[in-house]
């Protein structure tokens, strides 16, 4: 037992002497040979030179917030859930913010998708998306061109192929933009 708790104290204080020897030999290297880091899975237990927005692919942790990592991929849980595109599950206690593009599912009291489309479920109190092609769970649903289903107190959406279920529900490219409980959109 003790052999093996020293070859792992060894070898866990030798890999960033060996890593940073690499990295030393790769920037040596012309820019067309060069291996391009596309995930580093978990992005938090990286060891060597780290880049400054790495990709993630499986879990990560935002306690207490997230660095925004350009594409995520997997399970997000924390408080704060910020990334540029979004494959997987967010739960986030505060917020889910995505900027581009998002399939999956976000859960948490803020969901937001800022320019891009979202592909899948929003459960929070607040719900956001410039485009939706899924379904919108919460206190309050906003999106923009919408394919699906907005269960709310208010649902919101500037087109809507699908079905809006809630007391406010506007619809603002409809014939009739207002309609209280249900409002269908085709």
């Amino acid at each position: 037992m003790k052999k093996l708790v020293m070859l792992t104290a060894v070898v866990t204080l030798a890999a960033p002497l060996f890593a940073q020897e690499a990295a030393k030999e790769e920037a040596a290297q012309p820019q067309e040979s060069r291996r391009v880091q596309n995930a580093v899975w978990p992005a938090f237990f990286a060891i060597g030179e780290f880049p400054a927005n790495p990709d993630v692919v499986g879990l990560r942790l935002t306690i207490p917030f997230s660095t925004q990592q350009e594409n995520v991929t997997g399970l997000d849980l924390g408080f704060w859930g910020r990334s540029i595109y979004f494959e997987g599950i967010q739960i986030n206690l505060l917020r889910n913010d995505v900027k581009d593009r998002c399939a999956g599912f976000q859960v948490g009291c803020y969901n937001s998708i800022g320019s891009g489309e979202m592909l899948g479920l929003q459960v929070g109190l607040w719900n956001e998306a410039n485009s939706l092609r899924g379904f919108q769970v919460g206190l309050v649903n906003v999106s923009g061109e919408t394919e699906g289903l907005q269960v709310g107190i208010v649902n919101r959406a500037e087109t809507m192929h699908g079905y809006q279920v809630g007391l406010i529900n506007v619809i603002r490219d409809a014939e009739l933009q207002f309609c209280p409980i249900v409002n269908i959109g085709f």
